[in-house]
């Protein structure tokens, strides 16, 4: 027990002179410094629903694959009237796999889908919203199983742009 409370005093000691080393311009700066991106969100339906396109100045999302898109840059066709706005405001993975418009195909569900059509899924996903688009966060049937229990298959490090200390 002593040696345990020798070892935690020698390292308060290490941590108060590292910290007294640091020149107060160097402190002020790592103290105050702004995040260079925004932390990524989680999404409900009802929260994505609200980034549909509808309002003008209103951010313009698409989740495909659970992984939520900035898409505003494209609003001329993703923005009210524009012509893949149906996709917006929702997890539209399969009906980007399907390159399906039809309101029964804007959902995540990827039951059936042939290994061609989620082959175009992966490739979409990849070189057109991944290389154009900035990620704004994951729907949260992404990372909860229905019952609201984690998805035990998510993994945060293999996610892009996920920092889990930007969620705290």
């Amino acid at each position: 027990m002593a040696g345990g409370a020798a070892r935690l005093l020698l390292l308060v000691v290490v941590v108060v002179v590292v910290v007294a080393a640091l020149p107060a311009a160097a402190e002020r700066e790592l103290r105050f410094r702004p995040a260079a991106e925004a932390p990524v969100r989680l999404f409900t339906e009802p929260e994505l629903a609200r980034y549909a396109g509808q309002q003008e100045g209103q951010p313009i999302y698409l989740a495909v694959k659970g992984v939520v898109f900035d898409v505003t840059s494209g609003k001329e066709f993703y923005g009210k009237g524009a012509p893949y706005n149906a996709l917006v405001g929702k997890d539209s993975t399969r009906g980007v796999a399907k390159m399906s418009l039809d309101p029964a195909d804007l959902t995540h569900d990827i039951t059936g889908l042939t290994e061609e059509e989620l082959k175009s899924l992966d490739d979409i996903f990849n070189n057109v919203y991944k290389a154009k688009y900035p990620i704004v966060g994951y729907t949260s049937r992404r990372i909860l199983n229905e019952d609201g229990s984690p998805n035990l298959d998510f993994k945060p490090e293999d996610q892009p742009h996920f920092n889990i200390k930007d969620e705290l």
